[in-house]
């Protein structure tokens, strides 16, 4: 196969053999070598570019078989924190109000360009996504149920009156951006991919309207834990006064907006030594909700209690798939109204989301009164379940239920 290519002004064709040559300028302009000889056959890239300062701008998948060897970024991965660090390439398609999104395109990883009166910087049109890539100890790459993000990305646009890719536009576009960023995948036990799909009203809209056109991209960053403490049990405070979500609103979808007003309760948490807030429900101020980014848990015995998907809780990707691993394990899972009661009389209390996976909770703080959980650190429930389901995602285990994409 060829690779197709605008390299400096000039258009060649270039055959795989010349690809290891080939050196492509990264977003801070420090030239990296792409492509070396001696590896694995792998999918390529065809490169369709216009020419700024001799870098490839734009690539679309293609099939190239070879011999490839990535090379490595200088990464401590030992101590990789949850922050965000540029890789290489990211995902971009668009279309119109109306319109279906079609195959996109890998771009060179850097600054988007926005009209400022585009919708999602004037109405917060916008919705994203949060999913990881796993490397296995064979080199293997993995996805954990991306379909599910998919479907739930679709649910969100509905309710946010904007377009959405299909589950297979969205797969693929996860396949290609992963693939396009392979040397950034941790090691094995190291941490993962972390992957960041946009769904943005990028038309210029004055008066309150669904934008007239929409991006959707997709970009990725190496993380380690989302906490500092990692698996160790985290500390909540219960907000009395503040509220994440209100019935009818947007709780149960994953639109932007929902965040940024919980930063003044977590700050201010933060502040006093917790590690998050939990949230309780704004009506009767008594029934459990979620953490500021995570779905909530309560153990007592043989029982595990969550509250129940209603609208203003994000139904969880790492949420569902808890509640099937702890049924298949033999436990008794309930999703309903928890009240607050019932988390100060559990005998465990942990916390899920794609970042955190599962993170056991120490104590909560609830009206100047704290409650402890466990005295030695991890509880049994927390560690299990997170030891299964991490297992799973890294592929260590037979996946019985069907949920890892494999990618390589």
């Amino acid at each position: 196969m060829e690779a197709t290519g605008l390299i400096s002004g000039a258009r060649e064709n270039l055959t795989f053999h010349h690809l290891h040559a080939f050196m492509i300028a990264s977003p801070s302009s420090i030239s990296r070598k792409l492509f070396s000889p001696n590896s694995v056959s792998r999918k390529g890239l065809t490169f369709q570019s216009n020419h700024r300062n001799g870098s490839v701008i734009c690539c679309r998948m293609g099939s190239i078989s070879g011999n490839v060897a990535l090379q490595l970024p200088d990464i401590d991965w030992d101590n990789l924190g949850f922050s965000f660090m540029p890789t290489d390439y990211m995902y971009v398609t668009k279309c119109g109000k109306g319109e279906t999104f079609g195959k996109g395109d890998l771009q060179t990883f850097g600054n988007i360009e926005l009209s400022p009166s585009a919708g999602i910087l004037n109405y917060g049109q916008g919705l994203f996504e949060g999913l990881k890539a796993y490397r296995k100890h064979d080199g293997n790459i993995l996805l954990f149920r991306p379909e599910e993000n998919a479907l739930r990305l679709r649910a969100g646009a509905e309710r946010m009156c904007m377009p959405a890719p299909s589950v297979e536009v969205f797969v693929e576009s996860l396949k290609s951006t992963v693939l396009a960023n392979e040397r950034w995948i941790p090691p094995s036990g190291k941490g993962s991919l972390y992957i960041r799909p946009l769904l943005m009203g990028s038309g210029a809209v004055l008066g309150l309207a669904p934008a007239p056109e929409y991006t959707f991209l997709v970009y990725v960053s190496p993380v380690g834990n989302y906490f500092k403490e990692g698996l160790a049990p985290i500390n909540l405070i219960v907000e009395t006064e503040m509220h994440r979500a209100t019935p009818g609103g947007t709780g149960g979808v994953k639109t932007i907006g929902n965040y940024a007003p919980v930063l003044l309760a977590q700050s201010a948490a933060k502040a006093k030594g917790f590690s998050d807030v939990l949230y309780l429900d704004s009506i009767h101020k008594r029934y459990l909700e979620e953490v500021s980014s995570c779905n909530v848990f309560v153990v007592k015995g043989n029982l595990i209690a969550t509250p129940e998907i209603k609208g203003t809780i994000l139904p969880g990707i790492t949420r569902k798939s808890i509640i099937d691993v702890a049924k298949s394990q033999g436990f008794q899972v309930e999703e309903r109204q928890v009240p607050i009661e019932e988390l100060l009389d559990a005998d465990e209390v942990f916390c899920t989301g794609t970042a955190v996976v599962v993170s056991p909770v120490g104590s909560i703080t609830y009206l100047g009164k704290r409650v402890t959980y466990g005295e030695s650190g991890v509880g049994r429930v927390s560690q299990q379940l997170y030891s299964a389901l991490t297992s799973l995602q890294m592929g260590l285990t037979e996946d019985k239920m069907g949920w890892i994409r494999e990618l390589k």
